[in-house]
């Protein structure tokens, strides 16, 4: 009973603080619905960062995958802070100044319209595929690992997958659907706190438990005992995560997903003027910094303790395991409330950016290019509740044999090379011209399918017996070169069939972008500490 007290108390909670705070909003624009009325402030920003990225694929996907490799993982993590550091000192300006809503914007001021609607298209069609329905089913996944749903109600584990899909998702479409991003932020702020103190508390406890009841004598037994997966490189022989990927490939995901990503840099966008989004950006990639504590640690701890019991081709039961053994019970509705709370923050983060694309970048351009603020808001509602429905019927059906963190990672890698290509060689030169903009968001995408997934077996042979190789070529490795050559074909293109006319940037009055005075220094000094991550923990 007190199980369900806490659970139940938690989520109310948060959805009364919600409420209590966008009562008065009106939705009858696009700024208001899509951006939360431009008035988003450093905390809020930070929190939704967090939550819009962080949810029970992280925590049982990544602790999964460090308990059946090494700490190498935690790059997905710590490099993230980089990025981070890079949107708030170079890209969010540049968005603020434009008084930009969606990142395909900037594609229609700087190429033409029709690009602007092949990557919305392609931010639809990742979001669709990839992140909405695997996100769902990490999450129902955990509960069923973490609370015995099937169990506890008598249904077949399948059973329990569809009820608790559609449960989750339900109740994350309706942030989305009815309150926009001001509501979707706010819910991912309180429940980014919770996050941040479940996370942190299991494997606090864990070690406690390991250590008998000594935190540091925890600490060093697991050091002790299992020195080689705390190898950040990831250099042992067939590396996961090999260290190489993070100059190639590596730098190529988190500088899309973190500097050009709608779902993420919408929560920027929204920012009330520049200084409190880079304060909010910077922030959230402090706690990036806490990533490798909470969803990477737990999974070596796991493996300490369960290893002789836990089967690896069962690497996803080893997070829930670890709760089960350490958590009491008089925190376990807390802990069923956050872990459902995380998944609702991403769900309904993407529903909401979603609309915003659908709306901005295919409703007003082929169906009512004059449509009235609450128009907009009508079609964004729409277009949420389909996306949502679609991602709870694709959820139970998605395979869940192998990583499904790295899955999730090489599907959004089909895009996310191609797509980064073309921002950024539309910030940074003036003669790239449409055409080979239109060229490299379809061509590329093509070419990063057929080396990873249709010709995938058939191209690492080839590539290992031309250079000698006994390991496959890792993915990101292939998204750097896929990267590299949309970028060269672009200028090639360009070449032969040049811009029409020279960009001139626009720059709108929409926000105060006065920068934050201490936005370099804190840059620095998180920058600092991620190579220093690096440094210390390199075998």
């Amino acid at each position: 009973m007190l199980t369900f007290v806490s659970f139940v108390g938690f989520t109310v909670l948060v959805a009364v603080i919600s409420y209590m705070k966008t009562r008065h909003d009106k939705m009858d624009s696009s700024d208001a619905y899509f951006l939360g009325g431009r008035s988003l402030t450093a905390w809020t920003i930070a929190g939704s960062l967090m939550l819009t990225n962080l949810s029970t694929e992280h925590l049982i996907g990544l602790n999964a995958d460090a308990f059946n490799h090494t700490i190498a993982v935690a790059a997905w993590e710590t490099t993230a802070a980089l990025a981070m550091v890079l949107t708030a000192l170079y890209f969010l300006p540049k968005y603020l100044n434009s008084g930009l809503t969606t990142i395909p914007q900037f594609l229609t001021n700087r190429y033409d319209e029709k690009t602007r609607v092949i990557a919305t298209l392609l931010f639809l069609l990742s979001y669709a595929i990839a992140i909405l329905p695997v996100v769902l089913l990490f999450g129902a996944t955990g509960i069923e690992s973490l609370f015995d749903v099937s169990e506890t109600l008598g249904l077949t584990k399948g059973e329990a997958l569809w009820l608790t899909v559609w449960g989750v998702g339900c109740l994350g479409s309706l942030y989305a659907i009815f309150g926009g991003l001001k509501a979707v932020a706010i819910s991912d702020t309180i429940n980014g706190v919770g996050f941040l103190i479940a996370g942190l508390m299991i494997p606090i406890l864990a070690l406690i438990m390991i250590g008998d009841g000594d935190f540091f004598a925890g600490l060093n037994e697991l050091y002790t005992e299992e020195h080689e997966k705390f190898d950040i490189t990831g250099n042992e022989t067939g590396s996961f995560l090999p260290f190489g990927v993070l100059f190639t490939g590596m730098i190529v995901n988190q500088i899309f997903f973190w500097c050009t990503n709608q779902s993420i840099v919408q929560r920027a966008l929204g920012a009330k003027n520049l200084a409190e989004g880079q304060k909010g950006v910077l922030l959230a990639a402090g706690f990036k910094l806490l990533g490798p504590f909470v969803i990477v640690l737990p999974g070596v701890i796991a493996f300490h303790m369960f290893k002789d019991v836990l089967p690896a081709e069962d690497y996803l039961l080893a997070y829930p395991m670890l709760v089960k053994a350490v958590l009491p019970t008089v925190l376990t509705g807390f802990f069923a409330a956050v872990m459902i709370g995380a998944v609702l923050s991403t769900f309904n983060s993407v529903l909401n950016s979603s609309a915003t694309l659908f709306c901005e970048g295919i409703y007003k351009v082929f169906y009512n290019r004059d449509a009235s603020g609450p128009e907009l808001v009508k079609a964004g509602r729409i277009t949420s509740i389909i996306l949502a429905l679609a991602a709870m019927t694709a959820a139970p059906l998605i395979d869940t044999s192998g990583s499904l963190y790295n899955f999730l990672q090489k599907v959004n890698a089909t895009f996310f090379g191609p797509m980064l290509a073309v921002i950024l060689l539309g910030m940074m030169t003036k003669h790239v011209s449409a055409f080979a903009a239109k060229i490299g968001l379809i061509a590329g995408p093509i070419v990063f399918y057929m080396l990873v997934f249709g010709f995938g077996d058939q191209v690492q042979t080839g590539l290992m017996a031309v250079f000698g190789m006994t390991d496959e070529v890792h993915f990101l490795h292939l998204l750097a070169f896929v990267f590299v050559l949309t970028v060269l074909g672009m200028l090639l293109i360009s070449h032969f069939k040049p811009a029409e006319h020279i960009y001139v940037a626009v720059l709108v009055d929409a926000v105060d972008v006065t920068p934050w005075r201490h936005a370099k220094l804190t840059g620095v000094i998180i920058s600092l500490i991620t190579v220093g991550f690096y440094v210390l923990l390199a075998q």
